[in-house]
């Protein structure tokens, strides 16, 4: 039989990559792209902004591959920006209830992604997906606070093994047209897998459930998948900006 040659003992296999375009963008890269080629037949002028123009579109449609951590009683950021807001506040009408959040105020982080972050949108917690609730709705700045009461959103409910509830809405912005869900109810994810996307700039808050200390601080810059927004028992994180 013949031997496997294995890597030296510390030698990583781990090795950079171009992240993939997700199939919810391609048709806009190819739509781009063809019309920077028929540019060159027409106003050639104008073909160089169209090309970075297509290679924007490419840019924004990433979708690179995260590791996530395991450790039991973590809640990750199921997006990809700056830490914008970390406050207690109602929760939305839609995601209260007993059956949901309860009705008690809870600490809300608000992860703000601009146009050049990654949009991928990713699940806080292994469970099952208990609602997914879409509200259409005006498209102004999502950095604004109202904005998550007035801007198109979705709220999404996810509960763990041990009935632990965690939820989180996907938010439009000023640019963003379009919130693309992958998920439904019913369904189960686990921690760090996709579930949705919002075109072209927009917020997710997350509300963090009672017992759980936020680990990340104002001006952060989460990665979906990734990084730690909350631990069971953690104390609340402070920050330096420098």
């Amino acid at each position: 039989m013949a031997s496997i040659d294995k890597p030296p003992l510390g030698t990583s296999t781990v090795k950079w990559r171009f992240p993939e375009i997700h199939p919810e963008g391609r048709k806009y890269a190819l739509i781009a792209g063809a019309i920077a080629l028929a540019s060159l037949f027409i106003w050639d002028f104008i073909t160089w902004p169209l090309v970075f123009l297509t290679v924007g579109v490419a840019a924004f449609f990433r979708d690179p591959v995260r590791v996530t951590p395991q450790e039991e009683g973590l809640i990750v950021s199921p997006a990809d920006g700056l830490v914008t807001m970390i406050e207690r506040v109602p929760v939305p009408p839609e995601l209260a209830g007993p059956q949901a959040l309860g009705n008690a105020p809870l600490l809300r982080v608000s992860v703000f992604m601009s146009v050049f972050d990654v949009h991928i949108n990713r699940t806080p917690i292994t469970g099952t997906v208990r609602h997914v609730i879409y509200i259409s709705g005006k498209f102004m700045n999502a950095d604004f606070d109202k904005a998550s009461e007035e801007n198109e959103r979705q709220h999404v409910l996810v509960e763990d093994r041990h009935g632990l509830r965690v939820g989180f809405t996907q938010i439009a912005g000023l640019v963003a047209r379009r919130i693309v869900s992958f998920v439904k109810a019913g369904d189960m994810v686990v921690a760090g897998q996709r579930i949705g996307l919002i075109r072209f700039g927009s917020r997710v808050d997350v509300f963090l459930p009672e017992g759980y200390g936020c680990t990340v601080a104002l001006g952060q810059r989460a990665i979906a998948g990734e990084t730690i927004l909350a631990k069971k028992g953690a104390p609340a994180a402070t920050g330096i900006s420098q």
